[in-house]
C-alpha cells in the first residue's frame, strides 16, 4: 500500500475534521447506545486445537464453551471467555478450504484486547519465550503488542483501561 503524499494527507485530514465535526457528539450530549455491549466476536479458525491452546495456554483465556455448530454440522463452535462476560468465540468448517489471512475492507483489521498491567508483561515474556513474532510497544509508549493468532487474526493486546483510548475517557 502506497503511502499517501502531503497534498492527499491534508485532504485526508480535512475530510476527518467534517466528519467529527458533524458527527461526534460531546459526552454530555451523546444519546446511550442501544446494545447491551459485545455478547461475543466469531471468527475462523483452521484447527481447533492450535485455537484453544493459543487462547487459553499462552493468553491466558479460559475455554468456557465448545458445542457443535447449529448452522454446520460437524463444525465445531467454541468460547473464551475475555473477561466482563465478552466472549471470543470460533468455528472450523472442516472441509472446507481457508486462504491465508488478508487486510480487506469488511474484514478485521485488528482485535484490541484490554489487558493489565501485569498480563501485559506476562504475555510479552511468553512470546519472547516461544520466539512468537511481534510488533511494539509501539507510539512511543508500552501500551501495544501486535500478533498474530494461529489463524492469522491480527490481535493487539492494549494496556488501557475499558472506555479509554490514548489515556483519554471516551465511554
Amino acid at each position: 500500500m502506497a503511502e499517501p503524499t502531503e497534498a492527499e494527507l491534508k485532504t485526508l485530514r480535512a475530510r476527518r475534521e467534517q466528519l467529527r465535526e458533524r458527527y461526534l457528539a460531546s459526552a454530555s450530549e451523546r444519546p446511550g447506545s442501544t446494545a447491551r455491549g459485545v455478547h461475543h466476536v466469531a471468527f475462523i479458525c483452521r484447527d481447533v486445537e492450535e485455537t484453544i491452546r493459543f487462547y487459553q495456554e499462552f493468553l491466558g483465556f479460559p475455554l468456557v464453551e465448545i458445542v457443535e455448530n447449529r448452522d454446520y454440522p460437524g463444525s465445531t463452535h467454541f468460547f473464551f471467555d475475555i473477561g466482563n462476560h465478552n466472549l471470543l468465540g470460533f468455528f472450523d468448517f472442516p472441509g472446507h478450504p481457508h486462504p491465508e489471512f488478508t487486510e480487506t475492507v469488511g474484514g478485521v483489521q485488528h482485535l484490541a484486547l484490554s489487558v493489565g498491567e501485569e498480563q501485559h508483561s506476562a504475555a510479552r515474556a511468553a512470546l519472547d519465550r516461544a520466539g512468537v513474532p511481534y510488533a511494539g510497544p509501539d507510539r512511543g509508549a508500552e501500551e501495544s503488542l501486535y500478533l498474530q493468532d494461529p489463524n492469522g487474526v491480527p490481535i493487539e493486546l492494549y494496556r488501557e483501561r475499558l472506555g479509554v483510548f490514548n489515556g483519554c475517557r471516551i465511554l
